[in-house]
C-alpha cells in the first residue's frame, strides 16, 4: 500500500511508547487516527486530547466506520500483540495492509534520511539528543523517539521543510531489519531478547545484518570495542565513537559543583567545551554519539554546543523528581544489567557519601532468568535493594524464576528486602530515605507520582 493512498490508520497496541509518537505523524498529516489499547495511561489521554479515536476493549465493533476499508485503512500492530487479538484478525482475514510499527519506520526511511541509533541500551537517550540538537539547528529534523523528551514534552518532532527523520532503531523482534538508514550510531551489543534470538550469537548477528542496511553515501558511527563485525554496502564510511578514544572521542573532562564538561574531538571540526544539560557520566558517550551525527549532517559547531547545554533529558531516564539537601528521588527505565550497572555508578558518583536504597522491579521472567547474576552485581553497587515481583510483560510465569534468584545474588553487606508492588507505598512511608531510586521498565513508575508526594510531606 502507497502511503499516499491511506485516509486512515488503525493501530492495535497504541499506547506504547514507540507506536505513539507514529500515531502523532499521522494525526499532524490530517489522517483518521484510532486504534485500540489493552489499558488506558496518560499517554493514551494525550492521545486522544490530540485527536486520536481509542478504545480499551478487544472488539471488533468498536472499530470506528472511517477504517473498515481495506483500500485506504493501514492498520499497523506492535509484536507485543498476540496473534489471537480479535481486531488483528479481523483485519487480515479481510484483506488489509497490517504491518508492525518497524515496517511502518521502515517505509519513512525510504522517504527520508534516517539517522537511526540503535543499541542494547542508550539508543533513547542518545536519538533524544540527537533529535534536540538537530531540531534546534539550522538543519531541523523530524524524530520518532522510544521516550518523551522533556524538551518538547513529546515522543514525536515534526518539521516541515527537514529531509531528516531520527530514529530509535529497536533490535526487539528484529525490528531495527526494516529500517534504511542514511547514518546510525550504534552504542551497545550486550545481549538481550534472549527469548527472541535463543543464542548471543543470533543477537549480535542481526546487529551485523542491520549494519549491511545502512545506505551507500551513510555513515556508521560505532562504539569502539564492541562485540560485532560490521557488514557495510561500498560507500558507507566507518567512524568510531568513545568516551575516550576513537574518532569522535572527549578529551579535557571536568566533572564538579553538578557540571560536565568537555572538549569535543572530531575529524569534522573539534569543538570546546561543551556543557551536558544533563549532567550524568553516561552522557558523555551518549553525547558524543548524538554530536557526532549531528556534525556529520551539517550542525555547527555553536549549534553543537547550544544543543548539548539545552538538552534536558527523558522521561523516565534518569529522571530527577526531588532535588534537596534532605531527600534526592528520582526514576530510571534501566532495566538491563549493564543499564543497571551505568545508572548505580552514576548515582554512587553524584552521591558517594549518602545511603543509596535502589526499588527494583524486573522485567521479563526470560531476562531475569537469563541475567540473575548479572542484575545481583550490578545492583549490589548500592546500599540497599529492595526487590518487587517480575513484571510479565508479554510472558507467561516460568517455573523457579522469581526476584529471589536476585535476591540471593547480591553481595554480603548489601541490605536487601523482597516485597509486593502492593506493599511499596506503605514501605516508602515507614522508612527513611538519603537518596531513593525506582528502576525498571514495569508498571512500577505509575507510583512515582505518589511516591514523590509521599517523600515531600516527610522531608520538605
Amino acid at each position: 500500500m502507497d502511503l499516499k493512498n491511506i485516509n486512515s490508520v488503525y493501530f492495535i497496541g497504541a499506547g506504547g511508547i514507540g507506536m505513539s509518537a507514529i500515531a502523532r505523524y499521522f494525526i499532524h498529516k490530517g489522517m483518521v487516527v484510532a486504534g485500540y489499547d489493552k489499558t488506558p495511561s496518560a499517554l493514551t489521554a494525550q492521545l486522544e486530547r490530540e485527536g486520536m479515536l481509542l478504545h480499551y476493549e478487544d472488539n471488533v465493533d468498536d472499530i470506528p466506520r472511517a477504517c473498515r476499508n481495506p483500500q485506504t485503512t493501514l492498520v499497523v500492530y506492535t509484536p507485543a500483540i498476540p496473534a489471537e487479538h480479535h481486531e488483528l484478525v479481523y483485519f487480515r482475514e479481510h484483506g488489509f495492509a497490517v504491518e508492525k510499527r518497524a515496517q511502518v519506520l521502515g517505509r519513512l526511511t525510504h522517504a527520508h534520511k534516517g539517522l537511526c541509533v540503535a543499541g542494547t541500551h542508550g539508543k533513547t537517550t542518545t536519538s533524544t539528543m540527537c533529535a534536540h540538537i538537530m531540531h534546534q539547528s539550522s538543519v531541523d529534523c523530524n524524530a520518532f523517539l522510544g521516550g518523551i523528551s522533556k524538551n518538547y514534552n513529546s515522543n514525536y518532532i515534526l518539521s516541515k521543510d527537514s529531509d531528516y527523520v531520527v530514529i530509535e532503531a529497536d533490535e526487539f523482534d528484529r525490528s531495527f531489519h526494516w529500517l534504511r538508514p542514511w547514518m546510525s550510531v550504534i552504542t551497545s551489543t550486550d545481549p538481550d531478547h534472549l527469548d527472541i534470538y535463543g543464542t548471543k550469537e543470533a543477537y549480535l548477528e542481526s546487529f551485523n545484518h542491520y549494519t549491511s542496511l545502512i545506505q551507500p553515501g551513510g555513515a556508521l558511527i560505532l562504539h569502539t570495542g564492541l562485540e560485532m563485525t560490521p557488514r557495510l554496502q561500498n560507500g558507507v564510511t566507518l567512524y568510531t565513537y568513545s568516551r575516550t578514544e576513537g574518532d569522535f572521542h572527549a578529551e579535557n573532562i571536568r566533572i564538579g559543583h553538578g557540571e560536565i564538561v568537555f572538549d569535543f574531538i572530531s575529524p569534522v571540526e573539534c569543538v570546546k567545551d561543551v556543557q551536558l544539560g544533563q549532567p550524568i557520566s553516561i552522557n558523555i558517550d551518549n553525547g558524543i554519539a548524538a554530536m557526532a551525527m549531528a556534525q556529520l549532517n551539517g550542525c555547527t559547531a555553536e549549534e553543537l554546543r547550544y544543543g548539548m547545554k539545552t538538552y534536558h533529558g527523558v522521561d523516565r531516564r534518569f529522571d530527577f523528581k526531588l532535588k534537596t539537601d534532605k531527600i534526592v528521588f528520582l526514576s530510571d527505565y534501566a532495566h538491563h544489567p549493564k543499564e543497571i550497572y551505568q545508572s548505580a555508578k552514576s548515582v554512587r558518583d553524584l552521591y558517594g557519601d549518602k545511603k543509596i536504597t535502589v526499588i527494583f522491579q524486573p522485567h521479563l521472567y526470560t531476562r531475569t532468568r537469563d541475567f540473575y547474576k548479572e542484575f545481583a552485581d550490578s545492583l549490589s553497587l548500592l546500599d540497599e535493594v529492595v526487590l518487587c515481583d517480575i513484571y510479565p510483560a508479554r510472558e507467561e510465569p516460568i517455573p523457579g524464576v522469581t526476584s529471589q534468584l536476585i535476591y540471593d545474588e547480591l553481595k554480603p553487606g548489601v541490605e536487601r528486602r523482597l516485597i509486593h508492588k502492593d506493599e511499596v507505598m506503605q514501605y516508602v512511608a515507614d522508612h527513611d530515605f538519603e537518596v531513593l531510586v525506582v528502576l525498571g521498565a514495569g508498571d512500577l513508575d505509575n507510583l512515582v507520582p505518589q511516591m514523590a508526594e509521599l517523600l515531600k510531606k516527610k522531608y520538605l
